[in-house]
């Protein structure tokens, strides 16, 4: 009964979504996917978890907003339930064999501007892509911000809000993140 049912949300969602998108994903949980650029999956990509926080309550929204954004999802993620991805202007990219928790958000944009009269308006201008390299594994309740390239083989900690650059190899955390150790194999 419980897969009936969140397989019928699923389908929902996707009568929602607006945008077309390219390849193949495992949606084990309902996945909002609009705007006006491109999404992109790779194989072996699975979006929702169970039985994790959220799988019934929530959705994944995927928005590639401009006509020029995108969003990719390398092979074998795994994302899990409540994920947000919003490429306002630039890209979102995610690489191979990542693991992403509960509720990690990650913007491109700031969306609107600081002074009263900028609030309304976005400016393409300030926007910077946001990478992410292959193996990392982006723990619970984090964001990570415009212009940010996280390495390979990452590890965020819980709650954590990545504002800049993570080299390969290092467990980060905090606010903002910061290098708390390196990752020796």
């Amino acid at each position: 009964m419980l897969r009936v049912l969140q397989l019928a949300r699923v389908l929902f969602y996707e009568v929602l979504s607006t945008v077309h998108s390219e390849g193949r994903v495992c949606k084990r949980q309902p996945v909002l996917i609009i705007g006006n650029g491109i999404v992109r999956f790779e194989r072996g990509s699975v979006l929702g978890y169970f039985p994790s926080p959220f799988y019934l309550s929530g959705y994944i929204h995927l928005e590639a907003r401009g006509k020029r954004s995108s969003i990719s999802i390398g092979e074998n993620t795994q994302v899990n339930n409540n994920f947000v991805a919003i490429a306002e202007h630039t890209a979102i990219e995610i690489g191979k064999r990542c693991l992403i928790g509960t509720n990690v958000e990650i913007y491109d944009s700031d969306f609107h501007g600081i002074s009263v009269k900028d609030r309304g308006t976005s400016n393409p201008a300030k926007a910077r892509p946001v990478v992410i390299g292959d193996d990392v594994f982006i723990g619970s309740n984090t964001k990570i911000m415009k212009g940010v390239t996280i390495g390979s083989r990452y590890v965020i900690a819980n709650g954590s809000i990545v504002l800049g650059a993570i080299p390969n190899d290092v467990i980060a955390g905090g606010n903002p993140a910061k290098v708390l150790r390196v990752i020796e194999e």
